[in-house]
């Protein structure tokens, strides 16, 4: 089985949130790590990372520590990067055996492919402050320069506070509806004209929703503070969108 979760953010919200949060988390690790052959995180799992080449976040030892064995017992573990959590080096590969990408990928499994990504920088022609802002944030050089610059404390503080600030106005929205996925269709309907692609897979938008059409299936995953939810592919090539309670 193939597993896909993403927008854990972890560290969000209060103590007591934050640990109840990767509490169920680290449960569903343990619930699918019998029959995963991949686990595919896409996105967002930390609330906000970012990681010098010596100095990681404190805090998430029960989710490390439970993706180091779910890689070290066989399971292919991989992370593509989110809007929070874009910032990685090596640590999550070397300490945990995660498999990192930073971009869209597509993989191929019994014969079906299966196209992943986090979606936040998907469809934003026109919105140009937030392609700005997505230049700044993927920007080897400003990456560079805010390490070098800012001490790890005065950046975590920084980083908590814009990312409590994002995930405060994204979860008061009035539109919380399923049009805020939308955007990603439109994505997967182009992307197929040109492509063979069995399923598409999304985070970012926070609302759980299986999209179909003729020639077209697409998944978007919940939040897991706020509506907990996680895919699965089965070995007939069928993927299921499955909710929490």
């Amino acid at each position: 089985m193939h597993y896909f979760a993403s927008d854990i953010h972890l560290g969000a919200g209060t103590k007591a949130e934050a640990q109840a949060t990767e509490q169920r988390f680290v449960a569903w690790l343990d619930f699918v790590k019998s029959d995963a052959e991949t686990l595919f995180l896409l996105g967002d799992i930390f609330d906000f990372w970012f990681e010098y080449r010596k100095v990681v976040p404190k805090g998430f030892v029960r989710t490390l520590a439970k993706l180091a064995e779910l890689s070290e017992s066989g399971v292919r573990v991989v992370m593509l990067t989110g809007n929070h959590d874009m910032w990685v080096r090596d640590y999550l590969t070397e300490e945990c055996g995660v498999e990192l990408y930073t971009t869209p990928q597509t993989f191929t499994f019994d014969g079906r492919t299966i196209f992943v990504a986090h979606g936040d920088n998907m469809r934003i022609e026109g919105q140009w402050m937030l392609q700005l802002m997505n230049s700044c944030f993927r920007s080897r050089l400003l990456r560079c320069l805010f390490s070098w610059l800012v001490h790890p404390d005065l950046a975590l503080s920084f980083g908590q506070a814009w990312s409590a600030s994002s995930r405060k106005k994204h979860a008061s929205a009035d539109d919380f509806t399923e049009a805020l996925t939308e955007p990603l269709i439109d994505y997967a309907r182009d992307w197929a004209k040109d492509h063979t692609v069995d399923h598409f897979v999304f985070g970012h938008m926070h609302y759980p929703r299986d999209y179909r059409e003729e020639g077209l299936h697409v998944v978007s995953l919940g939040c897991w503070d706020l509506t907990p939810s996680y895919a699965q592919l089965d070995k007939e090539g069928n993927l299921t969108l499955i909710k929490l309670d």
